[in-house]
């Protein structure tokens, strides 16, 4: 009996993922794709293999466009067919979506293993990486159905048109090693980390596709995947900064290093390249002889080169620039012309006189009138202004002045900004949910956000946690009056207290610390006010209510909140 078994449910109807090569033929009339495809090498060169089954395997029931699998994924286009296994974009008729599948037959030497890799990165259900929507063994195939994303871009298409500016090169790395260390930690490796791998969506956001699949696909394996994967990450920062593949070959549409040359920082190759940025590409590329750039030491995992992404000064996005506006036309203007066309050429302007100042008896008059006026005015000013001075001189001081004195200094002086110089979850609830994007929550972009995760009871987070807690760095002391927190899920009630944190990984509970204030909110914006002020660097966000919120992109309905932006201020 054919078994099947769903490695993950149907999540939210999105789309799928690009094909897992460049396709390299078209299909033919009768729908069945050509034999030969060109797809890329793991060491970057191109090969061109047989797209027929290993010895010993059986061959499959031939497939073809309008194919349906499981009465519901009907096979549209092959994009790759390749040593025993096929991609294709199909279409979901359930969902009415598009959706990719990779098939091989179920007697595979590799089907086993595709399996249990498509099944561990369903179970991970990080939204960074394309999801594996099914992973099926049924009727002698093996598939899976995985995400189509047809409004991102591959990394190969956006490095053929240049290089990428500072600031994205900056979020690629970033965005791309934090997903890879969470991948990590639940022991989940990629090992085909390429540029075609990855994608970037309209929203700016990175994604990955292929986790463990990919690799699963093609028998690569190895005894350091931590080191493989920080490496690939380097390539592709590498290939970012200079449009230039770090080793001696042409891979993934770009040319490689010259030859015998060794491998060159990135600021060496292409002028203007942001040298903090080269230097962590060599770092995490140090490996088989060669060495990290200006004496730095090495990143052997995603997380030490997390760590020193960390370290990196901010990279801000470049200023739009600025259009200048048409030149402003400069008009001449002479009076009594206004309004009339220019005088025809060959003519005299003729401008007419100024009238007569008034010489009748009235305005004689007039004259005398405000003459009279002006002088009585000042005199009436200057009596005023003796009989001031003659008061203060009796008062031996200035009344005025002692009450604005004083009424300045009873005013309270409003509170000023407090700089936030570091953050990062602490593990006092129970366990970390989103550690890699703490720093979002005080980047100054109220777009990215960090989340907590999603609770099936609610709003209060007891019984599955105390709550959770995320402690932020002012640089030294400071008197703390009033925070102010973005939130991304209004509804229900929100609630959080300030606590005075001993330091970034407090040593007692939350009930042994100093407590500045607390608030709720059913809103976006959560305000919380000391009843006086409290003096300390580091200030605990310990938030133990969260609202109810629907499904949003990659993240279930259920009890969560998310923050947005945090500002102190004393």
């Amino acid at each position: 009996m054919a078994e099947r078994s769903t490695a993950a449910v149907d999540v939210a109807d999105n789309s799928g993922d690009e094909p897992l090569t460049a396709q390299a033929g078209q299909s033919t009339a009768d729908g069945v794709a050509q034999t030969r495809e060109r797809d890329t090498a793991d060491d970057g060169t191109a090969n061109t293999n047989e797209s027929t089954s290993p010895p010993g395997v059986t061959t499959p029931p031939e497939l073809h466009s309008g194919h349906k699998l499981a009465r519901r994924y009907r096979l549209e286009e092959c994009v790759t067919r390749l040593d025993g296994f096929s991609s294709w974009r199909a279409v979901d008729e359930k969902l009415r979506r598009a959706v990719g599948v990779h098939l091989l037959p179920a007697d595979h030497p590799r089907a086993r293993s595709v399996l249990a890799a498509a099944r561990s990165a369903a179970l991970l259900g990080d939204p960074r990486f394309v999801q594996v929507l099914d992973a099926v063994e049924e009727n002698d195939l093996v598939y899976v159905v995985h995400e189509w994303l047809p409004d991102a871009t591959e990394l190969t298409a956006l490095l053929a048109a240049g290089p990428l500016e500072a600031h994205d090169a900056y979020q690629l790395v970033s965005q791309v090693t934090q997903a890879m260390a969470a991948a990590h930690r639940e022991g989940l490796a990629h090992l085909r980390l390429t540029p075609s791998a990855v994608l970037r969506t309209s929203s700016g956001q990175y994604r990955i596709r292929g986790l463990a699949v990919n690799a699963a696909l093609r028998g690569i394996s190895t005894e350091t995947p931590q080191r493989a994967d920080t490496e690939a990450i380097g390539a592709l920062l590498y290939a970012a900064l200079t449009q230039r593949w770090p080793y001696d070959s042409d891979a993934y549409g770009l040319s490689g290093l010259p030859k015998d040359v060794g491998l060159l920082p990135p600021d060496q190759v292409r002028a203007g390249v942001h040298r903090g940025l080269s230097e962590l590409a060599m770092r995490a590329l140090a490996n088989d002889g060669a060495t990290a750039s200006r004496q730095e030491p090495a990143c052997p995992t995603p997380d030490d080169l997390v760590k020193a992404i960390a370290e990196l000064p901010r990279i801000r996005p470049p200023e739009p620039a600025f259009t200048a506006p048409p030149e402003y036309q400069r008009t001449t203007y002479q009076q009594g012309n206004y309004g009339r066309g220019a005088p025809p050429p060959g003519t005299t302007q003729v401008v007419p006189a100024p009238p007569p100042p008034l010489q009748s008896r009235t305005g004689k008059a007039l004259k005398w009138a405000v003459s009279a006026l002006l002088i009585a005015a000042l005199g009436l000013g200057s009596w005023q202004l003796a009989d001031a001075l003659m008061d203060q001189n009796k008062n031996g001081d200035s009344n005025t002045t002692k009450t604005t004195d004083g009424d300045d200094k009873k005013q309270p002086k409003p509170p000023k900004p407090i700089a936030i110089q570091n953050a990062q979850e602490s593990p006092l609830g129970g366990k970390l949910q989103d550690p890699e994007n703490v720093s979002k929550t005080w980047d100054g972009d109220t777009s990215t956000l960090w989340r907590t995760k999603s609770y099936v009871d609610g709003p209060r987070l007891a019984p599955y946690r105390a709550g959770v807690a995320i402690v932020y760095d002012l640089g030294s002391e400071k008197n703390v009056t009033t925070a102010s927190l973005g939130l991304k899920y209004p509804g229900s009630e929100t609630k959080a207290t300030l606590y005075a944190a001993d330091s970034m990984s407090p040593s007692g509970p939350v009930s042994s610390m100093k407590k500045i204030g607390d608030g709720t909110t059913a809103g976006t914006t959560l305000k919380i006010k000391a009843d006086k002020p409290v003096k300390t660097q580091y200030v605990l966000v310990w938030m133990t209510d969260v609202p109810k919120s629907g499904a949003d992109g990659y993240y279930s309905a259920g009890y969560k909140q998310g923050i947005t932006d945090v500002k102190f201020k004393g």
